[in-house]
């Protein structure tokens, strides 16, 4: 438990690294879970060092040196279920008022009288025998011998209970009409069904007192009223059936059909006040409060850690707790622990979970770069519920009263998805939405949970270095890390799609499957002869033709091919390589050759502020390599050259999109992985777009800044908006960007009103005259209103409403899980 494998992070040579410090500080153990991990490479990529900077002190904490009760505080603070993109953290549904859909329309409250009156009226003119053809069903489903003729009078005991039992039938029908139209179910439901236990509870209670004092006056001693006819027709029913009154004599007859319809009675109460659920409730409370072990976990605050308590681990628990009273743990440190808890209780072994919590206390499962926090926050993050605060959602007629005031959040659940951000220069994509965004995927990745990859210019303000383990800056000779461009992959053909995919993605006039062909038809026979694949400055040289390059290969091929099968050669391997280099000298110089065209995209990184980058440096270094990142909670951070390398850095963005759909497909990984590109400006191409659609499947995503929507090809606006589930817009959008998202967003049906006054003509001659000294009097003639109401169907957001009405600082945000929950396009402050 020690060590599972992420301490080989010396392992990796990059350029100028210097050995891992702090090697005296706390011992990394393997993250619980990785039993469930398929099985490595025989060379999988391994964790880098981390830069020569000291890992920030255990006792720093996003509370700082607050009391005991600080962090306590915030493990106990609820975090209630919640709609896709509230900020969980001590949410609070807003008060004052209900939703529309849960509030009951006026004309129910109103309805719910008239149809009782005319209830009571017909069954007074029931009881009189005024309603015509009273009797007439009665006669005609009952023996002629049971009535005097031509009447309803009774000539015995038959005809006196038949006529109770028939007056008990239409009685049942006339309450179960008046409950049908005077919507007394959904009246009881909304006053009682939605109150908590035990007021529920107590209120049917009350309920079912009333009905049975109507059933039963004479079981209440304040009852003076007649009971109504429910117990007579049941007992007539029986004699009729029984054909007399002997069964009455017996007391348990009377006794069992009091007691029937007694429970018959009180189902639907039980139904409307949870009886059955409240009693299950109360008698595990009793059963607990009895038993001689602790308090349930449900009555223990989270900071106690219940769930270790309830599965029987009480010293690790109170190992835990001591150190959140003591400060020695901060968010991440309990945030972490959490995780490795559910990850070996998955695997069932509770045993190697708290052993490790005795030996190492807070500091278990620390992450191998030793860091248990960042250096600096300038967000506010729930680490427990996985969700960075990025504003307020504003109160509006768009917005569902759940999300009225409510905080806005994001999270890996929502990211997974991916998400769009669109905003012009200045409108704050990178302060207030890339840059909390990165800074809660690099905490997370200090508990676990998630591997981030950054790519921003040189000076985007996205944290200090000491808050990455990777920092990869290309075309800095001081740079620690190279980059790996084939991603350490042994597949000459994958390889050749990454490359292929940077360097002529985004040209319609090479085709990315024609180009990826002919750079597999070098890379195959290079590595066939020399181990590797080339560095670029080598594989330009071949793919411009260059003859010396190729007959070197080609010998190279052949010498492979004349190796006795004993030493080590691959005779038939060379052969089919050697096919391969064949084909693609034959195609050389041709019209359709793309050879031309990739080596002069490839010519922008075979630049001298390139020299010793993508893996041209010394033979013995090793560049990182993104596929690290399907394996580890790795936090990296690649910075593009700053000025007069616009077409290389984009050509770099789109080889680490690539790379990146590449690497997280492979294999089945216990965290989230994210790339974060802070421009995305010439990166997305038709198949980028086809690659972000299947990343929600591998538990990854990507999160795209663009300040146009201009920037990606017109053919693909739609597609990409199709392809992201969070879709944002920022304040300054264009009309033509406005558009878009109008067009992603769609349509809803709303209600409008629309007023039209006509002016009111009389024909007496006093109305007329009052209406003249009226209008002498207000100057205005007499009108009346008319008042339409219809159902149209409008746009969420128009692309006027975007671009016009979206206040400075604030975004228009449209959500959707990876479990298939939606928000819709919501007005959020982002300075809330």
């Amino acid at each position: 438990m020690d060590d599972g494998g992420t301490q080989d992070a010396r392992g990796t040579h990059p350029k100028h690294a210097d050995p891992v410090p702090g090697q005296g500080g706390p011992v990394p153990q393997q993250y619980p879970g990785s039993g469930l991990r398929p099985a490595m490479p025989r060379e999988a990529p391994v964790m880098p060092p981390v830069p020569p900077v000291a890992p920030a002190p255990a006792a720093a904490t996003a509370f700082g040196a607050g009391p005991r009760s600080a962090v306590a505080a915030w493990l106990d603070t609820p975090r209630p279920a919640a709609a896709p993109g509230i900020w969980r953290f001590g949410h609070r549904p807003p008060k004052g008022g209900e939703s529309a859909a849960g509030r009951l329309p006026a004309i129910t409250a109103v309805g719910l009288l008239v149809p009782l009156v005319a209830a009571l009226l017909v069954w007074s003119l029931w009881r009189q025998g005024a309603v015509p053809y009273e009797s007439a069903p009665l006669k005609l489903f009952t023996p002629d011998d049971w009535w005097w003729g031509g009447t309803v009078s009774p000539r015995g005991w038959q005809g006196r209970e038949a006529r109770i039992l028939y007056d008990g039938l239409f009685f049942g029908i006339l309450v179960y009409a008046v409950a049908r139209l005077g919507s007394w179910t959904e009246v009881v439901r909304h006053y009682v069904g939605r109150r908590p236990q035990p007021a529920r509870a107590l209120y049917a209670a009350v309920g079912a007192l009333g009905a049975l004092s109507l059933v039963f006056p004479a079981a209440f001693p304040l009852v003076s009223w007649d009971r109504v006819p429910v117990v007579d027709p049941v007992i007539s029913l029986v004699a009729l059936v029984s054909g007399g009154y002997e069964l009455f004599t017996h007391d348990f007859v009377n006794e069992g059909l009091n007691t029937l319809i007694t429970l018959l009675v009180l189902w639907p109460f039980a139904r409307l006040g949870g009886w059955w659920g409240y009693g299950r409730e109360l008698v595990a409370r009793r059963r607990a409060a009895a038993g001689p072990a602790a308090p349930p976990p449900a009555a223990l605050p989270r900071s106690q850690w219940p769930g270790l308590r309830h599965a029987g681990q009480h010293q690790a628990a109170d190992v835990l707790t001591a150190e959140v009273a003591a400060g020695r743990m901060n968010d991440v440190d309990c945030a972490r622990v959490e995780r490795a808890w559910e990850g070996v209780r998955r695997e069932a072994r509770p045993a190697v979970f708290a052993d490790t919590v005795l030996r190492h206390g807070g500091a278990a499962w620390t992450h191998p770069s030793g860091q248990r926090d960042l250096p600096a926050r300038a967000a506010r993050h729930d680490l427990l519920a996985g969700q960075v605060r990025l504003g307020r959602w504003v109160a509006g007629e768009r917005a569902p009263r759940a999300y009225h005031d409510a905080g806005a959040a994001l999270g890996p659940d929502l990211l997974g998805t991916s998400l769009l951000v669109v905003g012009p220069p200045g409108s704050g994509k990178t302060r207030h939405v890339v840059g909390p965004v990165t800074e809660a995927l690099t905490l997370q990745a200090l508990t676990g949970r998630c591997a981030v990859v950054t790519v921003c210019a040189a000076g985007t303000p996205l944290g200090p270095d000491s808050a990455y383990d990777v920092v990869v800056r290309i075309g800095d000779p001081s740079s620690a890390h190279d980059l790996d461009p084939y991603a350490e992959s042994e597949d000459p053909d994958e390889a050749a799609a990454f490359l292929a995919e940077a360097l002529v993605g985004d040209l319609d006039t090479v085709s990315t499957q024609s180009a990826a062909t002919a750079l597999s038809q070098l890379l195959g026979p290079y590595r066939a002869v020399h181990g590797r694949f080339p560095a670029l400055p080598v594989l330009r040289e071949l793919l411009e033709g260059d003859p010396g390059a190729l007959a070197a290969l080609r010998a190279g091929l052949a010498a492979g091919e004349r190796a006795p099968e004993g030493t080590g050669g691959r005779p038939d391997a060379h052969a089919v390589m050697r096919r391969e280099l064949d084909a693609r000298m034959r195609q050389a110089g041709g019209a359709a050759d793309t050879g031309p065209a990739l080596a002069d995209r490839l010519a922008l990184l075979d630049r001298p502020v390139f020299a010793g980058f993508f893996g041209s440096a010394a033979a013995g270094e090793r560049p990182f390599s993104l596929r690290a990142v399907a394996h580890h909670p790795l936090r990296v951070r690649v910075e593009l050259p700053e000025r007069g390398h616009e077409e290389a850095s984009r050509i770099i963005t789109r080889l680490l999109l690539a790379q990146f759909h590449g690497v997280v497909r492979e294999a089945r990984r216990p965290h989230f992985a994210c790339l974060v590109l802070d421009d995305a400006t010439g990166t997305v191409t038709a198949e980028s777009v086809r690659r972000i659609q299947r990343l929600r499947a591998h538990d990854a995503g990507v999160v795209l800044a663009l300040r146009s929507v201009a920037d990606v090809p017109e053919a693909l606006h739609g597609p990409l908006l199709g392809a992201v589930g969070c879709r944002m817009a920022l304040s300054g959008v264009t009309t033509w960007d406005g558009s878009r998202f109008a067009h992603a967003w769609g349509t809803e049906w709303v209600e409008t009103k629309e007023v039209a006054k006509h002016t009111v003509f009389a024909d007496q001659p006093m109305t007329r005259a009052l209406h003249a000294l009226r209008k002498l009097v207000t100057g205005k003639a007499v009108t009346t209103d008319a008042v339409t109401t219809k159902q149209v169907e409008r746009e969420r957001w128009s692309a006027s409403q975007l671009a016009h009405e979206v206040p400075p600082g604030h975004a228009v945000l449209s959500l959707t899980s990876v479990a298939g929950e939606h928000a819709p396009p919501l007005l959020v402050d982002l300075r809330g």
